[in-house]
């Protein structure tokens, strides 16, 4: 990995418990982050994940490995970093939705089928979502057209509702998601 793609990758920090103490168990670049070649800019993680009844200490095992299904059962988490390039790299000429289809479905697994065709961008999922702009700023559209525009700091709670995530600005957005797993009555 380039030193260019080294610094786009988040680094995480895992700590466990071995013999009764405190130790770091870990401490690298996020091993399920994937550049999109696609989507210049796009770049997704999964940082952790946990099941629905976690229980310490964990076993050493990365439950956040490459091919790890981005939508949670109930009650499991997933928290992910994902950096949004500005929408006008979709609009480009070069642009080529049917490889980007293709590369969200092989890194985004669970996810990327919820994508909708005819409305792109737009998805639903049953998790409630905590969603924290950690830099730039975004807009969160909902399926009636409304939009809220959020800058660094701002936080969404995502609460299984249809949605989508536009970057109309120049600059990169980066997020944070929790996302919880929930039963959909």
């Amino acid at each position: 990995m380039s030193t260019e793609s080294k610094s786009a990758v988040p680094r995480r920090v895992v700590t466990g418990i071995r013999n009764g103490r405190s130790v770091f168990v870990s401490d690298d670049l996020v091993p399920n982050a994937h550049l999109h070649a696609s989507i210049p800019g796009f770049m997704t993680s999964v940082c952790w994940a946990t099941p629905a009844g976690p229980e310490l200490p964990l076993d050493g095992s990365d439950p956040a490995l490459p091919g790890t299904r981005i939508t949670p059962s109930a009650g499991e988490t997933r928290l992910m970093i994902v950096r949004f390039p500005p929408d006008s790299v979709m609009a480009d000429p070069s642009f080529d939705p049917a490889a980007a289809d293709a590369e969200q479905q092989v890194h985004l697994p669970g996810l990327a089928e919820l994508f909708e065709r005819e409305n792109p961008g737009m998805h639903t999922t049953d998790s409630i979502d905590y969603d924290i702009v950690l830099e730039g700023e975004i807009w969160l559209e909902l399926d009636d057209g409304a939009e809220v525009n959020l800058r660094q700091g701002d936080v969404a709670i995502q609460c299984g509702t249809r949605h989508a995530w536009r970057n109309k600005g120049t600059s990169p957005a980066t997020m944070a998601f929790v996302l919880i797993g929930a039963a959909r009555s």
